[in-house]
């Protein structure tokens, strides 16, 4: 025979044992949740102490740079100018030589003044210029004949001269070597002395 089917449950009995199946999903999903925040403080944390170390090695790094730049562009050459010497050997066999480096770099408000020196003392070839004119959409016929349209049409160029800094610096040592003189204030130009290490082998 079939057992007859309990058709009096009580509804209350329901909610009771789903309120209870639930309440025991929400204590998992909120584990879950809570080790996923561990794992974004952990990382986090890691990431901040990791910004603090690159941090510090940077300025550890700006220190050492500037220290060093003191001891090669200043102290050595002095001491070595002091003793009379452009090179001195250590006891390892280490060579300390006194070179001279050159930078110059032309103020904007002197580029003018400093091309026609250049000009008039016959260097005009390291001036680069630059010559641009822009045409409108459909006027691609126009531009193919810029070169000899540009005055007769009323196009204005837009003309940028220059000179390369890497070109300007070698041109620099070139000329003190040779012993030409050369405005160094018009070039913005300066020579400085640096003590290089070569170490044995």
């Amino acid at each position: 025979m079939h057992q007859p089917i309990n058709t009096h449950i009580r509804v209350s009995d329901l909610i009771s044992e789903m309120a209870s199946d639930s309440g025991a999903i929400t204590d998992k999903i909120d584990q879950l949740e809570e080790g996923k925040l561990d794992a974004v403080s952990r990382l986090a944390k890691e990431a901040a102490d990791l910004e603090y170390k690159l941090s510090e090695a940077e300025k550890l790094m700006k220190e050492t740079k500037a220290a060093l730049h003191k001891i090669t562009d200043e102290h050595l050459p002095e001491a070595l100018e002091a003793m009379g010497l452009q090179k001195f050997t250590l006891t390892d066999g280490s060579e300390i030589a006194v070179k001279p480096i050159y930078a110059a770099s032309i103020p904007s408000d002197r580029k003018v003044e400093a091309f026609q020196w250049l000009r008039d003392h016959e260097f005009g070839d390291l001036v680069k210029n630059n010559v641009t004119v822009t045409f409108g959409r459909g006027e691609d016929d126009t531009a193919k004949e810029f070169v000899d349209l540009c005055g007769l049409q009323g196009f204005v160029p837009n003309q940028m001269e220059k000179v390369e800094p890497m070109t300007l610096k070698a041109w620099l040592r070139e000329r003190v070597e040779a012993g030409d003189p050369v405005p160094l204030d018009l070039f913005g130009a300066f020579i400085s002395q640096r003590a290089t290490i070569k170490r044995s082998k």
